[in-house]
């Protein structure tokens, strides 16, 4: 009977394409996956430290998963990931519980690890060079967790950008790009197995290839993705702004098949904190860039992230931060407060922000992102959006999905109703009827001509 693995994956969607390789390989090595921890032989965590609440969250999680050693079939915890690969030393001193440590590029292993672990071996630490080059067989083995329509493609591993508050490259090492080939055979198989939409992820997208090919060739990338039949919306994250590149723009403008969407990780407006940060953009530089966007994609959502209460971040600069988001009127927009991690430069800068002041400061720029988004909700009203089902709400008989310009977990959604039975990962046409702050509401449109 063969041994059986129960997954958590925490963290980012990045996280979540290991969590499913992992999976693969277990499967190829004879385990079987469950879904309830109460019958599984052996827990894999696979983890995220990146800010302080994520770090609270993976402890809690590994502890509460430590209990099923107690009072179930559970014979071994294994911990992956970044909270393994960052604290390698303090997990088997502070958490006992835990019997494997595996590190953000030694996942590869996961199944021999297992293995040990049900031999009777304990205190197992799995820990490779975070700049490994990436494997690109494995990922051919990936069992897809998310909704089998939509998959993400993670085209390459760490950073090379050093920011002052992140620890991400001393976990994951320095920018290492999968091939072009390896990629579009991955969306291939993907597509083979129903999945219709690509979100491209990575911790830097628009860089990809530079490592490989001299320059940065996501243009390319995405130009032999467009090829794949059946794959019908291509998604891009968490590109720099100062790297995205005109031919990048120019193709997410020509091809189709590429929603007229992007995350753009801006972090900061104020060109002294943007300093600070270490970050490589300038207010001038992100403006000329948002303006090429919108220019070459006149209906394009432009989604960021901010991090408020950086260490000396007066008052001044960050009216210049809501200045410029008054000013630039996001789409789609979310706030961190600043979390000071340990190992980074900006943890030992002076005047560190009272947590009181990150949260009025988070809450400001939310409420005035508030009114943007209503805004910008409204504006669709009478509109046809072609829309991905998402599912259905049984009680209200009203069904979900969402358009192009939303990202799948993280931006709003469209509620509308529909007299026929609708399948989740069908592509239909909503018209738009009313909007609240973040999603749209509408009924199935049953014409032939968008109106936008």
């Amino acid at each position: 009977m063969a041994a059986t693995v129960a997954f958590t994956s925490l963290g980012c969607d990045k996280n979540r394409v290991d969590s499913e390789v992992m999976l693969g390989i277990l499967r190829k090595n004879g385990f079987e996956i469950v879904a309830d921890e109460q019958k599984a032989d052996l827990i894999v965590i696979n983890t995220c430290c990146f800010i302080k609440d994520a770090l609270e969250e993976s402890i809690e999680t590994i502890l509460e998963m430590a209990e099923y050693k107690k009072n179930a079939v559970c014979k071994g915890i294994i911990v992956a990931g970044c909270l393994g690969q960052r604290y390698e030393k303090e997990i088997f001193q502070e958490m006992p519980e835990v019997d494997a440590i595996v590190g953000t590029t030694a996942y590869e292993d996961i199944a021999e690890v297992a293995n040990r672990i049900l031999q009777g071996e304990k205190s197992i630490k799995h820990i490779q060079s975070i700049d490994k080059a990436m494997i690109n067989e494995n990922a051919k083995l990936r069992m897809v967790s998310t909704a089998g329509y939509y998959a993400y493609l993670k085209i390459s591993e760490g950073c090379d950008n050093h920011c002052t508050y992140c620890a991400i490259p001393s976990m994951r090492g320095k920018h290492r790009s999968r091939t072009i080939e390896s990629l579009v055979e991955e969306t291939k198989l993907l597509a083979k197995q129903g999945v219709k939409e690509i979100v491209i992820v990575a911790q830097d997208t628009s860089i990809y290839g530079r490592d490989l090919y001299g320059e940065p060739k996501l243009h390319i990338l995405l130009e032999k993705l467009c090829a794949v039949e059946d794959i019908a919306w291509i998604r891009l994250l968490y590109c720099y702004p100062e790297t995205l590149t005109d031919e990048t723009i120019q193709v997410m403008a020509k091809q189709s098949k590429i929603c007229h969407y992007i995350d753009l990780p801006i972090q900061h407006a104020n060109d002294t904190i943007l300093k600070k940060m270490g970050r490589k953009s300038t207010q001038k530089i992100l403006k000329e860039k948002i303006t090429k966007l919108r220019e070459a994609m006149p209906d394009i959502a432009i989604r960021t992230t901010f991090i408020v209460g950086f260490p000396q971040e007066t008052q001044q600069e960050f009216e210049d931060l809501m200045q410029f988001t008054q000013e630039m009127r996001f789409e789609k927009l979310g706030v961190f407060c600043y979390s000071q991690e340990e190992g980074t430069p900006a943890a030992n800068m002076d005047y560190q922000i009272e947590e009181e002041i990150k949260e009025q400061r988070k809450n400001a720029v939310m409420e005035l992102q508030k009114s943007i988004s209503a805004q910008y909700c409204q504006k669709q009203i009478n509109t046809i959006k072609e829309v991905i089902v998402e599912g259905k709400l049984p009680q209200e008989n009203i069904y979900c999905g969402r358009t192009m310009q939303d990202a799948p977990d993280i931006d709003g959604l469209v509620f509308f109703s529909s007299e026929e039975e609708l399948l989740s990962g069908d592509f239909i046409k909503v018209a738009v009827k009313e909007a609240s702050d973040y999603d749209l509401i509408g009924e199935l449109y049953y014409g032939n001509e968008f109106s936008k």
